[in-house]
């Protein structure tokens, strides 16, 4: 009994379902780590390959089976007509400002865009996009409506 009289016991219960700001938030980082790991390869000049599952119909059986196949990730940055290197956050196909009409982030150099990609995903975790992250999804859901 003295082993347990050294934690914290509280009476709470696993969530059934995680709120959807949380998924898109998980989302959102996945992208974003993604994103710092190819701009990491592309400056040591190694490939960075995610692999992914997908489903093919083999042409001599006519069976269902699973292939992994390389996924292909855009990268998000791109050169300013200043000759820096701006990165814009993407969920989906829309671009999330970060803040009032300033959607992209201006660097220098790739260090600089992996550290800036790094602050961003940090401050995803922490919420502090959720906004943003609310509004994109809801336009990005709207253009599946009929």
């Amino acid at each position: 009994m003295s082993t347990l009289s050294n934690l914290k016991l509280v009476a709470v219960k696993k969530p059934r379902n995680m709120p959807a700001i949380v998924i898109r938030r998980n989302k959102l980082a996945t992208k974003l780590w993604e994103q710092i790991n190819l701009a990491q390869s592309q400056l040591d000049g190694k490939p960075f390959v995610v692999m992914k599952y997908r489903s093919i119909k083999d042409s001599e059986t006519g069976l269902r089976k699973q292939v992994e196949v390389p996924k292909r990730i855009k990268p998000w940055w791109f050169q300013s007509e200043g000759g820096k290197v701006c990165v814009a956050v993407k969920y989906g196909s829309w671009t999330i400002e970060l803040a009032k009409g300033k959607p992209s982030v201006e660097v220098a150099t790739g260090e600089e865009l992996v550290k800036a990609l790094t602050a961003i995903k940090a401050a995803v975790e922490a919420g502090e996009l959720d906004a943003q992250i609310e509004t994109a999804s809801a336009s990005l859901r709207s253009g599946f409506r009929k």
